[in-house]
């Protein structure tokens, strides 16, 4: 019996309160190897993505036996535990505030409730997402690159010279 495959997904998770909580290298390593944990999980294929100040874009096919909503609750929840943890370490206790929310459910919030997720099931409408998550960097009020395959945390560079610095990028053609 045939299973058809889940669609491409665009996600996008955007820190709390649009804080730059992804500014530093370190905080970036840590969504790569989340990204990393997963794929070798064989939860998901990555065949896209951009990690900026404050949000991440990733274009992903959550795999068969897998549900998008568990994939993304624990990808979001590792990293936010991950993100508080070099932030405690970093600049101590108090570097929590800005993220404190109080709540009966948690006391901390890395991430905007309600992250998007759209099925990417048009080619033209990849193609959109896809191109816009690699221009990301490069736009004006940003100005992190020239060029998209500049920007070192996203996937422009694998499609411009085919090295996968990352270890779990898989392009988009055999995905």
């Amino acid at each position: 019996m045939h299973v058809d495959q889940n669609p491409l997904q665009f996600f996008t998770a955007v820190c709390y309160d649009w804080l730059k909580l992804l500014e530093t290298n370190e905080a970036k390593q840590i969504i790569t190897e989340a990204l990393t944990k997963r794929v070798k999980k064989a939860q998901i294929k990555v065949c896209a993505f951009v990690i900026m100040p404050n949000h991440i874009h990733i274009i992903w096919r959550i795999q068969n036996g897998f549900k998008l909503e568990e994939v993304q609750r624990d990808f979001l929840k590792f990293t936010a535990k991950e993100l508080m943890s070099m932030l405690r370490e970093q600049k101590g206790e108090d570097a929590l505030e800005e993220i404190y929310v109080g709540l009966k459910d948690r006391k901390y919030q890395v991430w905007k409730r309600n992250s998007m997720s759209i099925d990417l099931v048009h080619e033209w409408f990849f193609k959109q997402k896809f191109d816009y998550l690699h221009e990301n960097p490069c736009q004006p009020h940003w100005q992190l690159a020239e060029l998209p395959e500049d920007y070192k945390y996203s996937s422009a560079r694998f499609y411009e010279d085919g090295v996968d610095e990352f270890g779990f990028l898989t392009h988009h053609s055999e995905i």
